[in-house]
């Protein structure tokens, strides 16, 4: 199965990319063929529909693709304000654009239909990022993913992580090991 995790941050010592990583590693671990997105990796600008009328950036056509090629995806969301990061809705944003003219990509939800996403969080408050998951999971939803229920959310993560970057309470493990588990369970049965 192959799994497509990414975090909302690009930020270097990001607890949602080592939360990533951590997945990543549980999901390898589980069998899964593994793609760890590092969002800024990529090229896209603040999306604007002047801009877009110019043309779509490469880098969204090759996030579209990332997308569409695997069934199930990891998600992993830094709550800011109570609620998920501007870079991560831009994300979502330009990926569920159409493309005009373009055969592959005129319709906005190809890359999401279908997709089964689990959602992750961390944050260093106690509540662990849980309010941006209740946010991203209806625009999820709304863009036709099959959001896995199986959720978790990381608090108090300035302490969690040990030298390594990984989790240091078997509980947290195994927090993240569920949602990956019910992804990819979920995955392999909807897959067409």
């Amino acid at each position: 199965m192959k799994l497509l995790i990414f975090a909302g941050s690009t930020r270097a010592q990001s607890y949602n990319r080592q939360l990533a990583r951590v997945a990543a590693d549980l999901a390898r671990q589980a069998g899964a063929e593994v793609t760890l997105l590092e969002l800024s990796s990529l090229d896209i600008p603040l999306y604007n529909a002047d801009l877009e009328a110019r043309g779509t950036p490469p880098d969204v056509i090759r996030l579209k693709r990332l997308l569409f090629e695997h069934p199930g995806w990891i998600i992993c969301s830094p709550e800011y304000n109570g609620s998920y990061t501007a870079l991560l809705k831009n994300t979502l944003d330009w990926a569920s654009s159409p493309v005009k003219g373009d055969p592959d990509w005129n319709q906005g939800d190809k890359a999401f239909t279908g997709k089964v996403v689990g959602l992750l969080a961390a944050s260093p408050g106690a509540l662990g990022g849980l309010r941006s998951l209740q946010h991203l999971a209806p625009l999820l939803s709304n863009l036709q993913c099959w959001v896995a229920p199986q959720q978790f959310a990381l608090g108090l993560a300035a302490s969690a992580f040990d030298a390594e970057g990984q989790l240091q309470l078997d509980k947290q493990r195994e927090g993240v090991a569920s949602v990956v588990k019910q992804v990819l369970w979920a995955a392999e049965r909807l897959m067409p």
